[in-house]
């Protein structure tokens, strides 16, 4: 289950050489609480705007994670500067929720991010993955082998065709669509945008691939 969305500012300092955590203090530095669960929920609110995220406060690269952050708050802040509402009846939106997922040995956040400044919402994905061990964060070049995208492209279509049942009879082939994933013990599961891999107004999507069926394509 998605954790309920709440605002968001932020900003991560880093202390030495390694990347940083969000703590919680950041947190309260930018007028958000933190439950017992470790996330941080905050929440901004003007006449033309309304911004809602929540957070862990424990990841490890909490850096990479706060920079997207703001990253997509200050881009709504200046689209609403930029075209003032007008006759539109409610604010513009940007809501995220992170769920976490983990492995041994490594450590996974997906955001989904609903946005509102159009005719319709749009939804987005976004995941971070960090190694534990060898303290880095790990992409999709680094967990992956040369030639695993194939595989993984024809497993995500056969458990979305299973699921959804309606599947086209094309799509999906673009690799630049399945860097969002998240690692746990037993799948990677991948994460698509809202419209990302069929050009319906599907999603956003998600695919498990079990660890077993990558076992020859994994780093």
């Amino acid at each position: 289950m998605w954790r309920p969305a709440v605002l968001a500012v932020v900003l991560a300092g880093v202390i030495g050489c390694g990347p940083a955590a969000a703590d919680p203090q950041s947190c309260t530095d930018f007028g958000g609480t933190v439950d017992a669960d470790q996330i941080c929920h905050s929440h901004t609110t003007t006449a033309s705007y309304a911004i809602t995220l929540s957070f862990p406060v424990d990841y490890p690269d909490g850096q990479a994670l706060m920079a997207y952050l703001t990253q997509r708050r200050d881009q709504l802040v200046d689209y609403a500067d930029k075209f003032p509402l007008g006759d539109r009846p409610v604010p513009y939106q940007l809501a995220v929720s992170a769920k976490e997922y983990r492995s041994t040995g490594t450590q996974s956040v997906v955001l989904r991010v609903g946005e509102d400044v159009g005719v319709h919402p749009v939804s987005s994905m976004k995941a971070f993955n960090y190694d534990v061990r060898r303290q880095a964060p790990i992409t999709f070049d680094t967990f992956f082998k040369p030639g695993a995208f194939d595989v993984i492209a024809a497993a995500v279509r056969r458990d979305l065709a299973s699921s959804t049942q309606m599947l086209p009879p094309r799509g999906g082939l673009d690799p630049a669509a399945y860097r969002n994933f998240a690692i746990t013990d037993d799948a990677v599961i991948f994460f698509f945008d809202q419209d990302q891999l069929f050009g319906q107004n599907e999603g956003p999507l998600e695919a498990a691939v079990t660890r077993t069926e990558l076992a020859p394509f994994l780093n």
